[in-house]
């Protein structure tokens, strides 16, 4: 397994992330691990078109709107 140093953090990002693994119940390292994971290899779900469409809002011919 590769290992990663991270460099010049500020010490609110550091305080976040050991609030963050505490409330996980997990320590910093395996907090900081699933963030980088999550951030860099999850791919959000996919969502059918009908869906998107769906949740479009509907707008007819009487609605109005003002462009500025």
């Amino acid at each position: 397994m590769a290992q990663l140093l991270v460099r010049n953090l500020e010490q609110s990002v550091v305080d976040a992330l050991r609030r963050r693994a505490a409330d996980h119940h997990r320590s910093a390292e395996a907090e900081h691990r699933d963030i980088l994971r999550a951030a860099l290899l999850e791919q959000p779900p996919k969502r059918l078109l009908k869906e998107v469409l769906a949740a479009m809002p509907y707008f007819d011919d009487d609605d109005v709107f003002e462009v500025r």
